[in-house]
C-alpha cells in the first residue's frame, strides 16, 4: 500500500511556485496577489482561510483577507466583489463559504470575474472544463488530479466511483477523471444518497473518490483489494484527548480499508494540503495569463 502524501507533495510544489515568483519579481514584475474574502466567524472557515494566507506567504505571494460580519447585506458583498473585479493589482480571489443563509450563493459567485475566479466555480470557468479548455480548475479536484500525476496512479481504463455529487467536488471528480488525460480516461459512476446498491458498486471500483462528508463512511468490506482510495472528507469529531478538543476523521475507515488498497490518502494530510496548492498554481496562472 502506497500513501497519497499531500502534504510532502504540496510543499514540492510550493518551492516550484516560488523559484517561478522569484523568476517573475527579479525580472521586474510584481508577486501575484491573492485575496480571501470571510464572512462571519466560523471556526473553521477561518483556520483554513488562514492557512491560505500563510501559504501565500511561503512562496512569496501578496495576500488579503478581507472580513466581514454575518451581517453584511447581499449588496455590500455584491459591491466588494465589483471592487475585486476591478482591483487591477489583484490576479486572484476566493469568497469563502458557506455564506449566511440571507446572502444567495450562486448570485454571489456569478458576480466574480471569471478571470479572478481562482477557486474554479463561476460558470464560465466550469464550461471550458467540461470542454477540456484551459481554464481556472476546481481547487480540491485539480489537486487530486495532481496527486495523482505525481504518483503515477494508473486510471486508465479503470472504473471509478465517486462518492457525492457536490459542484465542488463530486460533480467536477467525475467529469476530470474521465477525460481524455492522464490521469483520466476511467470509466466513471457518480453516486449519491439516493443511488441503490452503492456498497455493491464501490466493490466493483478500481478507483473509489468518497467526498461526502460522513465520517468513516466507507469501510473495508466495500473495497476490492487493490483500489485506489481518495479520501475527500474531514470532520472534526469531539474527543477531550487532545488539547484541540477534537480530532478530525475522513469520510473512509483507514484502519479497514488501507489494507486493501494499491494507493490511499491519509485525513489529514492527504486532499487537503493539495487543494491549498491547486489555489496557489490558479493564482500564479492569472498573475502570469496578464
Amino acid at each position: 500500500m502506497t500513501l497519497l502524501d499531500g502534504l510532502a507533495t504540496s510543499r514540492q510544489i510550493k518551492t516550484e511556485i516560488a523559484l517561478s515568483v522569484e523568476k517573475l519579481v527579479r525580472e521586474g514584475g510584481r508577486p501575484p496577489h491573492l485575496a480571501a474574502v470571510l464572512v462571519g466567524d466560523d471556526g473553521a472557515s477561518l483556520t483554513y482561510v488562514t492557512s491560505k494566507v500563510k501559504s501565500c506567504e511561503e512562496v512569496g505571494f501578496r495576500s488579503s483577507l478581507i472580513r466581514k460580519d454575518d451581517s453584511v447585506s447581499e449588496a455590500e458583498l455584491l459591491e466588494l466583489i465589483a471592487q475585486l473585479n476591478s482591483n487591477d493589482e489583484l490576479d486572484g480571489y476566493i469568497i469563502q463559504l458557506p455564506l449566511p443563509k440571507h446572502v444567495d450563493e450562486k448570485k454571489v459567485l456569478l458576480a466574480i470575474d471569471p478571470r479572478k475566479d481562482v477557486d474554479g466555480f463561476h460558470p464560465e470557468n466550469v464550461g471550458r472544463m467540461v470542454l477540456g479548455l484551459p481554464c481556472y480548475l476546481p481547487a480540491t479536484p485539480g489537486g487530486i488530479i495532481e496527486l495523482l500525476r505525481r504518483y503515477q496512479v494508473p486510471t486508465e481504463g479503470m472504473h471509478c466511483v465517486v462518492i457525492g455529487r457536490s459542484h465542488i467536488v463530486g460533480l467536477p471528480m467525475s467529469i476530470l477523471m474521465q477525460r481524455n488525460t492522464i490521469p483520466g480516461n476511467c470509466t466513471v459512476t457518480i453516486t449519491h444518497s439516493k443511488t441503490k446498491g452503492l456498497d455493491e458498486l464501490c466493490r466493483q471500483a478500481d478507483i473509489i473518490v468518497a467526498a461526502l462528508g460522513r465520517p468513516e463512511f466507507l469501510k473495508g468490506d466495500m473495497v476490492k483489494e487493490g483500489a485506489v482510495i481518495i479520501d475527500v472528507g474531514i470532520t472534526r469529531v469531539p474527543d477531550s484527548t487532545k488539547k484541540s478538543g477534537f480530532r478530525l476523521l475522513g469520510d473512509v475507515e483507514f484502519s479497514s480499508v488501507s489494507p486493501k488498497c494499491s494507493f490511499i490518502t491519509p485525513v489529514p494530510g492527504g486532499v487537503g494540503p493539495m487543494t491549498i496548492v491547486t489555489l496557489l498554481q490558479n493564482t500564479l496562472q492569472a498573475r502570469l495569463g496578464k
